[in-house]
């Protein structure tokens, strides 16, 4: 990702993703949004070494960005976590660049693991929302004006599994870079 890129991480929690871009790249302009002070207070003291980023508290459903704002727009680990995650993938096409790209990470729900984790944390946590299966997923991200440029699932360990999708703005003609 080219330095003068902005990328905005949507559900940052303790700022790890930007520690580890800004440790291979310092330079990484960033903002984290997230609605938890404890979770950006950390954030904040785990990348106090670089000026480039910052953190806000904000609601991935009301982002507090310009239309067209991000090159690239990220959220990881967070979607199950969204009060109406409908709006905030709208919110996510809103505020990327038409030449720009979203990547989600979440966890997939067609993993005998995460169905189970999925319903001891609905009975748990109580930010818990619910994670999706990838179908769910898929639709969810047409219905927020977004045309799917890679999607996969994949095993973390022995009993985890993930799926990831990099996806554009609908409409969009470009090929993003990797």
């Amino acid at each position: 990702m080219p330095q003068e890129s902005s990328v905005l991480d949507v559900g940052c929690g303790t700022g790890e993703f930007e520690r580890i871009i800004l440790s291979e790249h310092p330079e990484q302009r960033m903002i984290g949004v997230d609605v938890s002070d404890q979770m950006l207070a950390i954030a904040r003291q785990k990348c106090s070494a670089y000026p480039n980023v910052r953190f806000l508290p904000g609601s991935a459903s009301v982002l507090p960005f310009s239309n067209d704002s991000f090159d690239l727009v990220i959220s990881a680990s967070a979607l199950h976590y969204f009060d109406k995650p409908d709006a905030s993938l709208a919110e996510m096409r809103r505020v990327v660049k038409p030449s720009g790209s979203v990547v989600i990470l979440d966890w997939c729900k067609d993993y005998p693991t995460c169905r189970f984790l999925d319903a001891f944390l609905k009975m748990t946590e109580p930010a818990y929302r619910r994670c999706y299966t990838q179908t769910e997923f898929h639709r969810m991200l047409a219905l927020s004006g977004f045309e799917i440029r890679e999607s996969r699932k994949a095993w973390l360990d022995p009993v985890w599994g993930i799926m990831v999708a990099t996806v554009l703005p609908s409409g969009h003609t470009a090929i993003a870079s990797s």
